[in-house]
């Protein structure tokens, strides 16, 4: 019983660090340093700034309920940033093992786009 858990144990501990190397990944090339990605609750005022919203974005994830909208707000933003739609906003909070290491390691590039209200006022 011990050698199960202990496999258990070491599965889910590799799948927390490839988690934490595809966030590396995601913030270095927003051009943040990468080890800001894998600190808690940190990592979301960075992925805040990453959608080009204020950093104290990131404290409204720590709002209990709310939270959850907001960080599903910010990942959309992120991943506009990197080209994909809404559909790929989708995949990472429903198959997240799946979806951070496309962004991760795929082709997409960060690219800062002009905020959505401030393009419609010069419109």
């Amino acid at each position: 019983m011990a050698g199960v858990f202990f496999i258990v144990m070491l599965i889910a501990f590799g799948l927390i660090a490839f988690m934490m190397i595809c966030l590396w990944k995601i913030v270095e090339k927003g051009g943040n340093p990468g080890w800001t990605g894998i600190v808690p609750i940190y990592n979301m005022f960075i992925l805040a700034k990453m959608a080009q919203k204020p950093e104290w974005w990131g404290a409204l994830v720590l709002i209990p309920y709310a939270g959850i909208v907001f960080q599903i707000w910010i990942w959309n933003r992120v991943v506009k940033r990197f080209g994909y739609s809404e559909g790929f906003t989708v995949g990472i909070v429903l198959l997240p093992i799946v979806f951070l290491p496309i962004l991760a390691f795929g082709d997409a590039q960060y690219r800062q786009l002009e905020d959505d209200f401030q393009t419609n006022l010069s419109n």
